[in-house]
């Protein structure tokens, strides 16, 4: 299976892989627990700062969305020090240790291999796009965004908020606030997710890109599907086509079946089910209306 998963031709080759992927995240992990404690120590003491730094760096690198408050990380969301760091973290993350490794021993934008300069590409497009959509949108919401003072804490959650829905799990300001339109942008990212061989989850940023030069070349009446100048695999298309069947089948009948035996608002059910999807864990705030059925459905999604 390791062997298959890393594209290996060699379990010596594989286990030195292994090896270097577990270092990679030491390394990142050890990183952000350094920056974060500079933050959490003078504010919760020694002991509780470093736990603080320690649990925020393993949950942000590992896209796990989990914190320590009940806000999330909603209590820093005006700290550029603590929203920045823990957002490098899940972006690294989601980016995977293959594009990190390319990046480390390349050190140049066009010696990456295609593949990495795809996620590159595209992480910034969705990033960008995301902080860009999330504060034209949510700016004048008194309780999202219009509740900070300065352009700088709007801009600064507006880009923590607009990268963590590729499965990060974390927020900085109320979800259950957000406007119909904010909320299907989210959906939107959610369902894509981040790249493949990497903490994020999703349909996977290369499956989209995929489905979008597949569009495009049937348009133009094409046979051939290219990306960048670069032709792709038929193998290739059809992989992302069953690939994403499947994923809108998945969340079909979650949405279906939650709609069926749970009482709460459409589109928060929705939301549910595409963040089970995504493995993401940001709610509208239907979780505890799920019940029994409920519940089995979106732990059954997540798996």
């Amino acid at each position: 299976v390791s062997r298959h998963a890393l594209n290996q031709v060699s379990m010596a080759v594989c286990r030195r892989t292994w090896l270097s992927i577990a270092t990679f995240a030491l390394v990142v992990e050890s990183i952000g627990l350094m920056v974060l404690a500079i933050f959490f120590v003078p504010e919760k003491g020694w002991q509780s700062g470093l736990y603080h730094a320690l649990f925020y760096s393993i949950s942000g690198f590992n896209n796990a969305g989990f914190s320590l408050s009940a806000d999330s990380v909603g209590g820093y969301a005006s700290s550029a020090g603590i929203s920045l760091t823990v957002s490098i973290l899940f972006i690294i993350g989601g980016l995977g240790y293959i594009v990190a490794r390319e990046l480390y021993e390349k050190r140049s934008f066009r010696r990456l291999s295609f593949y990495s300069r795809i996620i590159l590409i595209a992480t910034v497009l969705f990033n960008l796009a995301a902080m860009i959509g999330f504060f034209l949108l949510e700016h004048d919401n008194p309780h999202t965004l219009g509740q900070f003072d300065s352009i700088g804490e709007t801009l600064l959650a507006s880009w923590f908020q607009g990268t963590t829905p590729r499965t990060a799990g974390f927020h900085t300001v109320d979800i259950s606030m957000l406007g119909a339109g904010t909320s299907v942008m989210m959906l939107l990212l959610m369902f894509i997710g981040g790249a493949p061989n990497s903490t994020a989850s999703g349909i996977k940023l290369t499956t989209f890109f995929i489905l979008i030069a597949a569009t495009r070349s049937f348009l133009r009446g094409h046979l051939k599907v290219g990306l960048f100048h670069r032709s792709i695999a038929s193998e290739a298309v059809l992989k992302a086509l069953a690939i994403t069947t499947m994923a809108m089948a998945t969340v079909g009948t979650g949405i279906f079946v939650l709609t069926v035996s749970v009482k709460a608002d459409f589109l928060d059910l929705t939301f549910e089910v595409f963040s089970a999807f995504g493995t993401v864990g940001l709610s509208r705030g239907a979780t505890e209306q799920l019940g029994s059925i409920g519940q089995i459905t979106i732990m059954a999604i997540m798996l």
